[in-house]
């Protein structure tokens, strides 16, 4: 939680930035806020000054119709709508806010032809004072609403409230501390030396920097840290940016002036959400010519900056004695564009991505070895498993009985990474028949400046399965590198096959970047973590969708993992306790109607010899439409659906399973993902060759 004692320092301060419409104030209406009447309403308090949803009030009459209540499990929803805001360029979204016992509150983003809206910010952390949240909104040809979605706890003194909504044009990490929220930059309490804010005309406690840099008088205002308060050797002071929303790459840009460089220490870096620092910038030897007895020069400052996941910016400043001096900060900004011409531009690191459809992409096979990774493909059929990408594409597979000799090497070598950058690497690989799985697959990190050098960055400690599974791994490099998968056989007796597909590489750490651990965005779901928002028909069916990972009960049929990670969830219908002909449904949650295409994907699994049938409806207030269906059995394999559907107007997606004529009949589901506009071409030509022996 955020500590508000700037707010205080601060409450006379005047804003003198700029204001976009859908900023409000909440003093005497609600700017055009309105609540959705198929939801509990937003109050707004007597007096203005802000607009709540509380706990249930048993005088309250629910709103008429199909209630939020209904949809999320009896808790209580209310939704504030915002009115069409057109920003053609990037703003900031800072929301004054308080969570009173166990409630949440929500932001999201609505656009038009979108089936979902986009999730901002989120939280569940109660607070005992009004605390701010900041979010970056990008820019949007089309009109945008913002969606305010707050669920009060069931406890009587639970409530969701919004002191202040604040839209400003650039980006939340830029600040020049002239308005009271202070761009929701806050500081890390110090019991001793801590940031303040300076100017306002007032004469600063044996400090004489009295002009700030934006407006350069007394009436302007910083962030300022003194050293007189300082007890111990070292002390710290940090002032903390809000934490970034969407990837930033660009030139990050400050004022600073600094007394005396001799006793203090200026850095800037960046925390990711996992408490990790990085150095961005330090006044540093380099810089002594530029330190100024003169009171009053301030220094500029550019650096750039990169991240491709939320970090925050973390200007810290360290005294090594109450006599350490003083450092002021004003005027934070950033651009998109790098601050030299010179600057590399930012990696791309999906070069290194590949799904093997249409060949190698950039990997290359290490001739020296003899290397035996082969591509393949099979048609989709009961007796083999496909590629995982579709179930009918295609991949790669070293097997012993590929090659003239009885053992091998197998060296696959990626495209080269530019070094001091640190790797999320991710893949799917498949094992069946090693003895020593330790030998069967290990991926490398291969330097070759100043002699080659390789370091185990992975090594396989999974059993042969048979199954897709998915793998990650984080790793740095200071030089340029290459990723190297190796697979060893040493002998035909202990060996088996090895197959990979779907390689995915991005920049920084595994757990910051999207992964399958990661929530699902709305219209997505891989069912790791539940139904997300899915909920069974209990009306016209007979029975449930069952949540499971690993195999089926029931023997020759059902998938064997799930296609998100092979050790997951998935969603089944198990036939064993059905009668022929007997279904399952399962709804999603309501999806806005657009005018153009919308596009369904997700994966199906129906094998056994009484497999049923798999049907997906859109149901249009009551009325079904069947847009996609298979019958019979169609592969041990999963494979992938794409449904392309108009629908103008609210719908909700059906997924139905139907019981066969025998318990061999189990009907599986998994990674949803509903989209507007047009589906992806599937170009998938597999060519049917008798090399694959994923058997």
């Amino acid at each position: 939680m955020l500590v508000f004692y700037l707010l205080t320092l601060a409450a006379t301060i005047q804003a003198h930035s700029q204001l976009l419409p859908g900023s409000c104030s909440f003093e005497s209406n609600t700017c055009g806020y309105t609540s959705d009447a198929d939801f509990h309403s937003w109050i707004l308090h007597s007096d203005g000054r802000f607009v709540a949803v509380d706990a249930d009030d048993p005088s309250e009459k629910p709103p008429e119709g199909p209630t939020a209540a209904s949809r999320v499990g009896g808790e209580k929803l209310g939704v504030l709508l915002s009115p069409a805001l057109e920003h053609s360029d990037r703003s900031c979204l800072r929301l004054v806010y308080q969570v009173t016992g166990s409630g949440s509150l929500e932001v999201l983003q609505r656009s038009r032809g979108r089936s979902f809206d986009r999730p901002l910010w989120s939280s569940r952390t109660p607070s005992d004072s009004w605390v701010i949240a900041s979010m970056d909104l990008q820019s949007d040809a089309e009109p945008t609403r913002i969606i305010i979605e707050g669920r009060p706890g069931p406890a009587a003194d639970s409530s969701v409230a919004i002191f202040e909504i604040d839209i400003s044009p650039g980006y939340c990490l830029e600040c020049d501390f002239e308005e009271s929220h202070l761009c929701g930059y806050s500081n890390q309490w110090n019991a001793n030396v801590n940031w303040y804010v300076g100017g306002g005309g007032g004469q600063l406690f044996h400090n004489d920097m009295q002009h700030d840099h934006t407006f350069n008088n007394r009436t302007g205002h910083f962030m300022y840290v003194d050293s007189i308060y300082a007890k111990t050797f070292i002390e710290v002071a940090k002032v903390v940016s809000p934490m970034t929303t969407v990837p930033m790459s660009g030139c990050l840009s400050f004022q600073y002036q600094r007394s005396d460089g001799r006793g203090n220490l200026f850095s800037v870096y960046t925390r990711d959400r996992l408490g990790q620092y990085q150095e961005l910038w330090r006044a540093g030897p380099e810089s002594r010519s530029e330190w100024s007895d003169t009171v009053g020069e301030w220094i500029p400052v550019q650096v750039d900056l990169r991240a491709p996941y939320s970090i925050q910016v973390v200007f810290e400043v360290a005294f090594n004695s109450p006599r350490g001096g003083r450092v002021a900060l004003d005027d934070i900004s950033f651009s998109p564009e790098f601050c030299s011409k010179d600057t590399e531009p930012t990696f791309d690191p999906s070069i290194a991505n590949c799904d093997f459809e249409s060949g190698l992409c950039r990997y290359t096979q290490d001739q020296v070895t003899g290397s035996s990774w082969r591509r393949v493909s099979v048609n989709p059929n009961i007796f083999r498993n496909g590629d995982h990408t579709t179930g009918a594409g295609s991949f790669l597979l070293a097997h012993s009985r590929l090659g003239p000799r009885s053992g091998y090497v197998s060296r696959l070598m990626g495209p080269v990474l530019p070094g001091n950058m640190k790797y999320c690497l991710r893949f799917y690989f498949s094992l069946r028949g090693f003895n020593q799985t330790d030998q069967a697959l290990t991926v490398y990190l291969l330097q070759q400046q100043n002699g080659e050098r390789q370091e185990k960055i992975w090594t396989q400690g999974e059993k042969s399965r048979g199954i897709w599974i998915a793998a990650e791994t984080t790793f740095q490099t200071t030089q340029p590198a290459k990723v190297v998968f190796v697979s060893t056989c040493k002998s035909f007796w202990d060996c088996g096959s090895v197959a990979l597909d779907d390689f995915s590489m991005s920049l920084g750490d595994c757990e910051l970047t999207e992964g399958t651990s990661s929530s699902p965005l709305p219209g997505h779901c891989d069912f790791e973590a539940g139904l997300c928002g899915y909920s069974q028909d209990k009306h016209s069916d007979a029975a449930d969708w069952e949540w499971r990972r690993g195999p089926t009960p029931t023997s020759y049929t059902g998938p064997r993992g799930d296609h998100t990670t092979g050790l997951g969830y998935y969603l089944y219908l198990e036939a064993s306790p059905l009668l022929p002909g007997q279904n399952s449904r399962l709804r999603s949650r309501p999806v806005r109607g657009t005018r153009g295409p919308q596009c369904l994907r997700f994966f199906y699994h129906m094998y056994g010899s009484g497999t049923g049938r798999l049907l997906v409806h859109v149901d249009k207030d009551g009325e079904d439409e069947v847009v996609w269906q298979r019958g019979g059995e169609q592969s041990v394999a999963w494979l992938r659906a794409q449904v392309e559907y108009q629908c103008d107007s609210q719908h909700q997606i059906v997924f139905e399973a139907i019981r066969g004529s025998s318990v061999r009949s189990d009907i599986a589901i998994d990674d949803i993902i509903v989209e507007g506009g047009p589906c992806p071409e599937m170009e998938i030509q597999a060519t049917v060759g008798p090399s694959n022996e994923i058997e």
